[in-house]
């Protein structure tokens, strides 16, 4: 199910109408949104509903069995089959073509002749998401960080929770499971707060995402030939927007979805493109993926303990890695190695030429990071590497000769949108969303509400699945 459907609608009004009716205890209501995340995962394929639970059912005994067992050995035994299981099926139905297609190329390459057909396998909507956000949960018992949730429902709807099921954020047991030990209730300005939410993320997807910029994004990396350089350019910024609208509102949605129910999740998103740099850009960019990728991979790698080189090594694999899970091709993987080589120039540059960042040299940081920042953009969005060579080239006017596919309009549409976005970033990059709200008077917040809602309205859209579903 979408938020962006109508069904949503009519399914999270009978939500929020069984949830506040006061008849019922709590211990009901955790049944009751268990039930209805379920349904809403349920309702795109019900049988991959299973996976849930077989991840839930492991992930449940995995965890108590770490926090009462004391020798060494059968703690990792436990732990390890919390990973064997997770990752198996993550590795299964993400990576099966992709492992199968890798092993035929480096046959061919040693002289051994094989062949096999795809896997035809559904990828499980939202697999990456609530596969990190269990393994966590194992991960941090098994190092003492946290103790196992109080009872089996409150595990089970940590797992499901439908507000950030498929597409995050990936939230910690610390942070969220907690929240269904008491009753909660959101209060009159939370559920307005939450219901403001909801309309910002559903505008930036339905109207910015959709409506304005996924045209100008399918019409140039889909086009098959070499463009020339302002349409390769506004493709690219365009896919830019997409990607941050789609993702930034799916996660805004989220946060407003769980706020009007009393829980709090963590913001997914500060302002990214206003970012100096590129650690500062993943501060700021899918925060709870670059942190779970931080404090799971990149410090368990040996971060920075031990000397450059090692965190140099640990900085690039994790990248790498990250780009993998972003998707089971080769230009996921050159997107991580990007970043991670940006990483790596970066901290080398800081060490040898230190920058004081002022007001008059903070934009055009801000500026050369966003446009890097674009170059990766174009190997997340392409399907080949041919296409994504191509626009790079493009991009970097080397095609002289490159074809135009894009009307004038398209140009000063991506152009003005994406422009207005990199400076909304720049001047909110210390701020945030709610200090700014309470700062306007709740008439002019009201305006501004009531024109999202109308240009909604207005657009409509035609049910888009988010971009992150696939991952």
């Amino acid at each position: 199910m979408l938020f962006n459907s109508i069904g949503f609608i009519f399914f999270f009004i009978a939500v929020i109408a069984l949830y506040y009716t006061p008849l019922f205890s709590w211990n009901f209501k955790k049944r009751m949104l268990l039930l209805a995340s379920y349904l809403f995962y349920g309702l795109w394929n019900p049988p991959l509903i299973l996976l849930l639970w077989i991840s839930t059912m492991i992930d449940w005994v995995a965890g108590n069995k770490l926090f009462k067992e004391e020798r060494p050995k059968a703690r990792k035994l436990w732990l390890l089959l919390s990973l064997f299981v997770n990752l198996g099926f993550l590795a299964f139905f993400k990576y099966n073509n992709f492992l199968l297609e890798n092993f035929i190329f480096l046959a061919d390459a040693v002289g051994i002749t094989f062949q096999a057909r795809p896997l035809d396998i559904i990828l499980p909507m939202g697999i990456s998401f609530y596969t990190f956000q269990t393994m966590s949960y194992t991960i941090d018992i098994y190092y003492k960080r946290i103790e196992p949730a109080r009872t089996f429902l409150d595990f089970a709807l940590y797992v499901t929770f439908f507000p950030q099921l498929v597409a995050g954020p990936i939230v910690r047991a610390k942070d969220l499971i907690s929240q269904f030990y008491e009753p909660r209730k959101a209060t009159i300005n939370q559920f307005v707060w939450g219901l403001f939410l909801l309309t910002l993320g559903l505008f930036q997807k339905v109207v910015l995402a959709d409506t304005m910029l996924s045209g100008v994004s399918d019409n140039v990396f889909n086009s098959g030939q070499v463009l020339n350089f302002w349409d390769s350019w506004a493709g690219t910024l365009a896919f830019s927007g997409q990607i941050f609208f789609d993702f930034a509102g799916y996660s805004t949605a989220a946060i407003g979805i769980a706020l009007m129910l009393g829980f709090i999740l963590p913001d997914n998103f500060k302002y990214p493109y206003g970012a100096i740099g590129f650690s500062d850009f993943w501060k700021r960019w899918h925060i709870s993926l670059s942190s779970w990728l931080r404090d799971y991979l990149y410090i368990p790698l040996g971060g920075n303990r031990f000397g450059i080189t090692r965190m140099y090594v640990a900085l690039m694999l994790t990248m790498l890695l990250g780009g993998l899970w972003h998707g089971a091709a080769w230009t996921f993987v050159v997107w991580g190695m990007l970043h991670g080589v940006y990483l790596v120039i970066e901290r080398v540059l800081k060490q040898y030429i230190p920058i004081k960042v002022t007001v008059w040299n903070g934009i055009l940081l801000a500026f050369a990071t966003f446009t890097l920042v674009n170059f990766t953009w174009v190997f997340f969005r392409a399907r080949e590497f041919h296409t994504a060579v191509g626009m790079i080239e493009s991009m970097l006017f080397l095609n002289v000769d490159g074809v135009k596919v894009l009307e004038y309009f398209d140009l000063i549409k991506v152009f003005v949108l994406v422009g207005i976005l990199f400076l909304i970033h720049w001047l909110m990059r210390n701020t945030s969303l709610n200090q700014v709200a309470q700062k306007m008077s709740p008439w002019m917040l009201g305006l501004i509400w009531a024109c999202l809602f109308l240009l909604l309205t207005v657009a409509q859209g035609s049910e888009e699945q988010f971009i992150y579903f696939q991952f």
